[in-house]
């Protein structure tokens, strides 16, 4: 894909050494665009958060009700285990532990879920985006158009990310 780091910083070494040691200096144009900013900003990236965000929100009303039970079950024990037998403490505290594990269990579920989920909304963005840079860069004599995070200083004259933004947007809403 087109904002690996590795493939940023190797193709900004090779095209600053040639900007400066050959006669193509004159015609390097670059530009530089905050990804992550555009993922955030576009009109599908805001979309995509609004449904991670709500999926996020009923997975956590929903383990919310299974760790106050848990932390019931906890304070029980803490209180009524000097006068329970040592054979129904044992019980309770093997309930609270086995009901910890399903919960843990349920949350790493869960995490993996929403880790799915946020590659799932995320890869059409970045698809997308990577047809309007690639499209753009021709329309415009661009040399390079590289990510942000991988660019340690540039003049923000060349930050092309909000016009990327509107292009995404026009591209997605087609």
């Amino acid at each position: 894909m087109i904002f690996q780091k590795s493939i940023f910083a190797a193709l900004i070494f090779s095209l600053f050494f040639f900007a400066s040691n050959s006669c193509f200096s004159a015609d390097l144009k670059v530009g530089i665009m905050n990804v992550q900013q555009i993922i955030v900003e576009c009109d599908a990236g805001k979309a995509a958060k609004a449904r991670f965000d709500e999926k996020m929100k009923n997975l956590q009303s929903k383990f919310k009700a299974e760790e106050e039970a848990l932390k019931g079950l906890q304070e029980e024990i803490k209180k009524k285990s000097s006068a329970w037998s040592e054979e129904k403490k044992a019980e309770k505290i093997r309930e609270f532990q086995k009901s910890g594990r399903e919960l843990q269990a349920k949350t790493e579920d869960a995490r993996f879920e929403m880790k799915n989920m946020q590659d799932k909304e995320l890869e059409p963005i970045l698809k997308a985006l990577e047809k309007v840079v690639d499209k753009y860069g021709a329309d415009n004599g661009y040399s390079a158009i590289l990510d942000a995070k991988s660019v340690i200083f540039f003049d923000q004259k060349i930050d092309i990310t909000k016009t990327m933004i509107k292009k995404l947007n026009g591209a997605i809403a087609k």
